[in-house]
């Protein structure tokens, strides 16, 4: 069965459209990912500018300017819903570790 698009996100989706609060272009988002992961993730490109395009034919960023060939993005509310959905995933995995791992312990 196919996987439904965008119903979890990779690393590298979640920290871009956390990129997207704020308005910004493709560099900016390859410069701030691994400044905000502490070097743990990185992004291509390639990967990035291909994000780039779904997110925004999904309604999840929308363009903002184009100046030449740099672009310009910020998230949707439906960005932010699904980063807050994910968030909300990503939570729920951590305390499942938690609670099986205190009862180890315990």
């Amino acid at each position: 069965m196919p996987r439904v698009k965008f119903q979890t996100l990779t690393e590298q989706m979640f920290y871009t459209l956390l990129c997207l609060k704020d308005e910004c272009c493709g560099m900016d988002i390859l410069d701030r990912i691994p400044a905000m992961t502490d070097q743990r993730v990185t992004i291509g490109s390639g990967t990035l500018y291909t994000l780039l395009e779904q997110f925004a034919e999904s309604g999840m960023i929308r363009e903002t300017k184009v100046e030449g060939r740099r672009r310009s993005y910020i998230l949707t509310a439906r960005g932010k819903e699904m980063l807050d959905r994910e968030y909300r995933r990503i939570s729920a995995q951590a305390s499942d570790y938690r609670k099986i791992f205190r009862e180890v312990e315990s």
